[in-house]
């Protein structure tokens, strides 16, 4: 018996998916959710494990998702962090890219990762071509080093200038600094971010360096307390990439596991679509505080190198591209100054939360909203302190939103609900048509804890013909843990024109990028079934700054043919041809991915529980508000729904984890792997 387990520790819960198999069978899950224990998240870990029945000592495999460094670095709790770097260039992270916190006004303030006092500078210089200008002054990093050491910090940076051309002296203060530097936390520039742009790749240092301490201690903590309850096996965590690294080297290049939530839930629509004979799909996470939206094209989702985790810290390491939005079941609706209906960014949080949580809040979110609607039962809230009435948080909605506006109750609530999905169709469009793609070519994939609540009216106003709700949509991050492979992405900067590049040199680039990924993967070859090398190219036009990724066919690519690959991505991102400029190069990539064995979704829910027809899933009735009237709707239980079975809106979807909501005039159908599958009009 294999037992593996993916795990997706979050701010409030922690989810967690246990696959079982025999040799030669199907294998069944078990699943668990319980509350994040935020001072030690490895307690919440065990628990878990603990609640679905089995001991960490019976498991083989835990593939792990935290947000340790997304937090630390949002509440800015973070390791205390000293920096060397070039003579002349100790203010570069404050200054970035003279942009303001605030666009408008003469306030704002921007507080650096690494202060000022912190920030030594010594004589040394490389030109963008990576020759020497100034040799290094060795004794002066040791000076630097001790310094900082002496100033408490924790964690040291070594960023100099054009490192990504020449990492010569980087390397060689690195072993300077670390002969009296008591740990392993000194991160270089180049070694993390091989990159031109001196702010990013310092800023991107930095944020490693700050969370490396935190993360390394609690991965220790959790591997530790799992090899005390018996675990000997490998412990995987989760990357912002949408790949896994072992837990015995995630601190080295710690920036990289920021955002690995999220990603986390986007390689589980990515593997659900591949099962699904589907390839296209934009996904759509919608959780208590925001809303998360990426885009997967062609079976494989986007991933950028351009995240801004907050003001003034770019953190420029390939991850998953996801976009963000304001946009949750807690964000409050309330009237701005002119007495116009607003929505969000602000949140009710988890304390005191929405409404109907029964935690003392007194102001109307997305939540109550949608509760007022008949879309929530009152009776099945997850985390109600004090139980409160429908009518109680009617009352509210009319006090403050309602009679101020001059509308009913419903069409209040029924206008939070329209403004929210308007802010959240703008994420999905950014994704889509700004990069131009046409959103009503793909598939809506919903999940989270609220977005099947949205995703049928999402799709009506954005013209998508289908939504397809996974099996188990609350748990889908871990589901993503649970099917990730392991992916190491590495980048270099050339910024040559193209018709000079040497095309020998960038070949051998693409072989050593892909010979360091087989050696990291290579840590848990034992879980590789097929390895996948994917190289590409950041590119420009002469005189441009935007850059495009190119993928190329293979390492060999021809100058000629990398012009055309570029001038046809060109145009298809701005329908516009210029073949009298050429190219210039300025990245090369490569991603080496370690492909997992494949995990049969089917089994997320199980066959036994399955009725004979959809009306045999029926549970209950209830009022539902929608198009503008109440109607009287089927409440459908979706472990008991019928592989093949379809019907037709309006009616509620519900389970442990989620609710669905099927709007009039569209149908829904199960899938043969337990997908719902809901389409405008009669079912195919």
């Amino acid at each position: 018996m294999r037992r593996v387990a993916g795990i997706d520790v979050g701010g409030t819960f922690t989810d967690l998916l246990l696959y079982e198999a025999a040799a030669g069978e199907a294998g069944t899950i078990r699943l668990a959710k319980i509350p994040t224990t935020a001072a030690n998240q490895a307690h919440g870990v065990i628990a878990a494990i603990e609640a679905t029945g089995v001991s960490p000592a019976d498991l083989d495999l835990i593939i792990h998702g935290t947000t340790a460094t997304t937090n630390a670095v949002l509440e800015r709790k973070l390791a205390r962090v000293g920096l060397i770097t070039t003579m002349g260039f100790r203010d570069t992270l404050e200054l970035g890219r003279r942009t303001r916190p605030k666009p408008y006004g003469l306030f704002g303030t921007f507080e650096p990762l690494v202060p000022r006092e912190l920030r030594i500078e010594v004589p040394e210089r490389m030109d963008a071509r990576g020759q020497v200008l100034t040799a290094l002054d060795e004794e002066a990093v040791r000076r630097a080093a001790q310094t900082l050491l002496d100033a408490g910090c924790e964690s040291l940076v070594i960023h100099f200038l054009h490192a990504y051309a020449n990492p010569a002296h980087e390397r060689r203060a690195a072993e300077l600094a670390g002969a009296i530097w008591p740990n392993d936390y000194i991160t270089m520039g180049h070694a993390l971010l091989s990159e031109y742009r001196e702010y990013e790749r310092g800023t991107t240092a930095s944020v490693n360096a700050a969370v490396q301490p935190i993360l390394d201690r609690y991965v220790r903590r959790l591997q530790g307390e799992l090899e005390v309850q018996g675990f000997a096996h490998d412990l995987l965590v989760m990357n912002g990439n949408g790949g896994t690294v072992s837990a015995r080297l995630v601190a080295r290049d710690a920036a990289k596991t920021v955002m690995s939530g999220p990603a986390s839930g986007v390689m589980a629509a990515a593997a659900t679509l591949q099962q699904s004979d589907l390839a296209n799909a934009i996904t759509y996470d919608m959780g208590g505080t925001s809303t998360d939206v990426a885009l997967i094209h062609g079976g494989v989702p986007e991933v950028s190198a351009e995240l801004t985790i907050a003001y003034g810290l770019p953190i420029h390491v390939p991850m998953v591209d996801v976009r963000t939005v304001g946009a949750g079941g807690g964000s409050i609706a309330r009237l701005n100054a002119a007495g116009v209906l607003t929505v969000g960014p602000d949140s009710a949080g988890s304390e005191p939360g929405p409404i109907c949580y029964g935690r003392g809040g007194r102001t109307v979110t997305i939540t109550d909203a949608n509760l007022v609607l008949g879309r929530l039962d009152p009776g099945k809230l997850l985390a109600v302190r004090h139980p409160v009435t429908v009518e109680h948080v009617r009352a509210l909605v009319d006090e403050t939103l309602a009679r101020p506006l001059g509308i009913g109750i419903e069409a209040a609530a029924a206008a939070v609900l329209r403004l929210g999905n308007t802010h959240m169709a703008g994420a999905i469009r950014m994704v889509s048509l700004s990069r131009g793609h046409d959103p009503r070519d793909f598939v809506l994939f919903a999940f989270g804890g609220a977005g099947p609540l949205h995703a049928v009216a999402l799709a009506r106003e954005l013209g998508l013909a289908e939504v397809l709700v996974p099996a188990r949509p609350g748990l889908t991050n871990a589901l993503g843990c649970l099917v990730a492979d392991l992916r190491q992405d590495f980048v270099q900067t050339l910024n040559v024109p193209l018709d000079s590049a040497d095309m020998d040199e960038v070949a051998r680039i693409l072989a050593t990028q892909t010979g360091q990924g087989l050696a990291i993967n290579g840590e848990e070859q034992a879980e590789i079934i097929e390895t996948v090398v994917l190289h590409g190219a950041d590119m420009q036009f002469r005189g441009q700054t935007h850059l495009i990724r190119v993928a190329l066919p293979s390492r060999d690519v021809s100058r000629e043919a990398l012009q055309a690959l570029f001038e046809v991505a060109y145009f298809q991102r701005f329908q516009v041809a210029l073949p009298e400029i050429r190219a210039v190069l300025v990245n090369l990539v490569t991603s080496v991915i370690g492909k997992r064995r494949r995990l049969p979704l089917a089994s997320l829910i199980d066959d036994a529980g399955r009725k004979g027809s959809a009306e045999a899933a029926i549970v209950s009735r209830r009022p539902l508000f929608a198009d503008g009237a109440w109607h009287d709707v089927p409440v459908y239980q979706r472990e008991m729904l019928p592989l093949g079975a379809a019907f037709a809106g309006p009616a509620v979807i519900q389970q442990v984890d989620a609710t669905t909501i099927i709007e009039p005039g569209w149908t829904a159908r199960v899938d043969p792997i337990g997908n719902l599958r809901i389409v405008a009009g009669a079912a195919a």
